[in-house]
């Protein structure tokens, strides 16, 4: 089965920006596009008028709506569409699984309320194991062209190589620049330690290590994208705000989730909680052990 670009709608502004910038994912793959939205009868013990018949006409209204917005600038593209008969957090989830990344509308700034499908949104990117995108509508110019691809890269090589192909593999397909940030602080005296103070005497201070490591990281994927223009940023601040800073003009900022259970459930992570609240670019939040 040919992998798609999956995308999930509900009839907004939101979802309409979504499958648009989907659409034109999908072009610059040379895949197919999936357009779905997740509607399940459930008849509820309330004096309330309830119309199977009407809801289902109005679910797949839905579809029809993305898939003309989306016919529109991209005529030749393959577009399925499917109305999913399940909860929208289940439905969403396996989308993404069977997909090579699913797209979400976002209202961008405020609380997590304001994600498509309201919480579901959160759940979705919290969970899912390939990378969602979260696109929003209004609120101010954002670039969807010309612009660098921004990613964030912390800890090892290892932490961030899946976080840094799917960068690569963004910048590649548009050929655009990608921006590679990793930010840092002075750690608090107790944190310091022989090994630590060793490595970072070795390499001539602190930024020079956390310049060293970021390089360390790219390296393998500055081989594989040779074409690629890539610019490194090493900064001291906090991980969210240096990463907006660095992405106010991107065409699309690339932040890790780790799939780690917290003890109280999954999360998202403060630097990608940041990314996906105030970043005016659509923001891809990759998931990684």
């Amino acid at each position: 089965m040919t992998s798609a670009i999956a995308v999930g709608v509900d009839g907004s502004a939101e979802s309409l920006a979504a499958a648009g910038w989907a659409a034109r994912e999908a072009a610059l793959r040379g895949m197919p596009l999936r357009i779905v939205h997740a509607w399940l009868w459930q008849p509820l013990d309330v004096p309330l008028v309830q119309d199977r018949e009407t809801q289902a006409r109005s679910a797949h209204a839905v579809l029809r709506a993305a898939e003309t917005h989306v016919a529109g600038t991209y005529p030749a593209l393959k577009v399925t569409s499917e109305v999913l008969q399940d909860t929208p957090v289940a439905a969403l989830l396996r989308e993404a699984e069977a997909s090579e990344m699913l797209v979400l509308g976002s209202r961008g700034h405020g609380a997590f309320a304001g994600f498509l499908l309201g919480s579901y949104g959160q759940q979705v990117i919290a969970a899912a194991k390939r990378p969602v995108i979260s696109v929003r509508a209004g609120g101010g110019p954002a670039r969807t062209e010309g612009g660098e691809v921004v990613v964030g890269q912390q800890g090892t090589p290892e932490d961030s190589d899946a976080v840094l192909g799917f960068a690569f593999g963004e910048a590649a397909a548009r050929g655009a620049a990608l921006r590679a940030v990793r930010a840092w602080n002075l750690p608090p005296v107790f944190a310091y330690s022989p090994g630590s103070m060793l490595l970072a005497n070795e390499a001539g201070g602190l930024e020079p290590f956390e310049r060293k490591a970021l390089a360390e990281a790219l390296a393998p994927w500055r081989t594989r994208f040779p074409d690629v223009p890539v610019t490194e940023h090493v900064e001291i601040g906090g991980a969210g705000e240096v990463l907006l800073s660095a992405a106010s003009d991107a065409q699309l900022l690339v932040v890790g989730r780790r799939t780690r259970h917290a003890p109280v459930g999954t999360r998202i992570g403060s630097v990608a909680h940041a990314a996906l609240h105030h970043a005016r670019c659509p923001v891809a939040v990759v998931p990684h052990d």
